[in-house]
């Protein structure tokens, strides 16, 4: 199996952070183009790019300001198998958001695709959450 990771900071509270990861209303100023879900164990995102990228999650770890991951249920075949989750350092300004991705099934054009999109839409998540900055679905990687 294979892993994404890329740690980032955000000069921002844990809570800023959290809700931009966690909130629907936040994640579709840097993610997906439509989402819906709720920041609680057990509960189901639906991450809407296009038709043909319909996504479901299930939230597996979910503690306020600390810790936010999910594993995929409905994908597509390199996806599904995987988690991913942003986990929360306090620091003298800002946190340090360390991201990861895992259970890739193969190194493959998909997984390294996906390496540079989740690095851009990081970069978006904390242009979001410090300046305001919202980059157009059709913009995004």
């Amino acid at each position: 199996m294979h892993s994404i990771y890329h740690d980032l900071p955000i000069l921002a509270s844990s809570k800023a952070v959290f809700d931009a990861v966690t909130l629907p209303e936040h994640l579709v100023n840097w993610w997906p183009q439509r989402c819906t879900g709720q920041p609680e164990e057990g509960n189901t995102y639906n991450f809407f790019f296009t038709p043909a990228y319909d996504w479901y999650g299930k939230v597996v770890k979910c503690e306020p300001n600390r810790a936010f991951h999910i594993k995929m249920t409905k994908s597509d075949e390199d996806w599904d198998p995987t988690s991913f989750g942003f986990d929360f350092k306090e620091e003298e300004a800002g946190i340090r958001l360390a991201f990861w991705h895992k259970g890739w099934p193969a190194c493959n054009d998909h997984y390294r695709t996906s390496s540079y999109c989740w690095a851009i839409l990081l970069k978006g998540l904390k242009d979001y959450v410090e300046k305001g900055i919202i980059v157009p679905f059709e913009e995004r990687e």
